[in-house]
């Protein structure tokens, strides 16, 4: 082949050198012009001393179902300061040993026990030398009562004697003899019974309204007036006198007499039965000394009366023996009297007599001073 066919068939040179392009990761070199005709780039951040904290989720929202607050997680502590002078920048107590965590100071629970004064022994000497004589003066007092006796109690129930001594004519009518008398749980096997007054007697001297051989009992202490009501069941059936004797005895003989009556069983006595108050024109208008059928005679030890009451039936039959409330009230009793219940009759309206004497003595004005 000859040199032109050569030359014909080589391609021409190019003008301008071809681009190479850098291989990819490779940064392209650029020239001064470039650099000079492109913007600045801007500087790259500096790189953190310490890698950021791992971003944290954020927190749930309550349920409907918790009711408690949520607890938050405190955040770590600081890292202790170890560059040389923070001991002197903090001023913190533990420079020496950075390490060291002050000690917690405890919660006090307990109560704080105040300190106790040391006991004087002059106080201590007072205070015995005190309750002995106290008690000795109490035991003076105590010894002085027993060998004189109360001299307190002595007026005071001189006192009650005295005023109710004054009852039988300064006492109304109603107060000591009530118009209606309730028996709740008096007749016999505990049924309730209602006496109404039928008749008031005028006072009157102990020789016209008592038995002569019961006015010559009662002479020791001096009977000075006899006060006497009658009642009737609420059938009408059986009647009641009921009688309070005023006497001028004292405590101590008034005792006395209320020891001779236990003693000789003077209320059991027959031939002492006090007389009933037999009314004319009333349902008593019969009842005489052969139709009293149970009887009780009471003397009180604190206040000068002797309370009495004699039962019997309301038609006028006569009574061949009469019976004291006690065997009258007996269980197995079987006779007519006890039948009928004049004992619980007598008993009932005595009892109840004798309480309201009890209150109008302790109201009495006198019984104060």
């Amino acid at each position: 082949m000859s040199t032109d066919a050569r030359r014909s068939s080589i391609p021409p040179r190019p003008t301008e050198p071809p681009e190479v392009q850098p291989p990819p990761g490779v940064p392209q070199p650029r020239s001064r012009i470039t650099d000079a005709l492109l913007p600045p780039k801007p500087p790259a951040p500096p790189r953190p001393a310490t890698p950021p904290p791992p971003p944290t989720a954020p927190p749930a929202a309550p349920t409907s179902a918790e009711t408690t607050t949520q607890l938050r997680v405190p955040p770590p502590p600081p890292a202790p300061d170890h560059t040389p002078g923070a001991a002197a920048r903090h001023g913190s107590p533990f420079s020496r040993a950075p390490w060291a965590v002050p000690p917690e100071t405890p919660a006090e629970l307990t109560t704080r026990l105040r300190p106790v004064p040391a006991r004087r022994p002059v106080r201590t000497v007072a205070a015995v030398a005190c309750v002995v004589l106290g008690l000795g003066l109490i035991g003076g007092a105590v010894t002085g009562s027993w060998l004189t006796g109360d001299s307190a109690a002595e007026p005071a129930a001189r006192s009650s004697f005295s005023a109710a001594r004054a009852l039988w004519h300064s006492t109304p009518v109603d107060t000591l003899f009530p118009r209606t008398l309730k028996g709740t749980g008096a007749g016999p096997g505990g049924a309730d019974r209602t006496w109404t007054r039928i008749a008031v007697a005028p006072d009157s001297p102990c020789a016209n309204a008592l038995d002569p051989l019961l006015v010559s009992t009662l002479n020791p202490v001096g009977c000075e007036r006899v006060l006497r009501a009658t009642y009737a069941d609420a059938t009408a059936s059986s009647v009641t006198t009921v009688g309070l004797v005023f006497t001028a005895a004292d405590a101590p003989a008034a005792q006395d007499l209320r020891a001779r009556f236990d003693k000789e069983r003077l209320a059991e006595r027959a031939d002492l039965m006090p007389r009933p108050f037999a009314a004319a024109g009333t349902t008593a208008s019969a009842f005489g000394d052969r139709q009293r059928g149970s009887w009780t005679v009471r003397v009180l030890t604190d206040a000068p009366v002797v309370v009495f009451a004699v039962s019997g039936f309301a038609d006028g039959r006569q009574v061949a023996r009469p019976l004291p409330v006690d065997k009258a009230m007996a269980a197995r009793a079987t006779s007519d009297v006890a039948q009928a219940g004049l004992g619980q009759e007598a008993k009932g309206i005595a009892d109840r007599v004798e309480r309201g004497l009890r209150k109008t003595v302790e109201a009495s004005p006198g019984t104060d001073e």
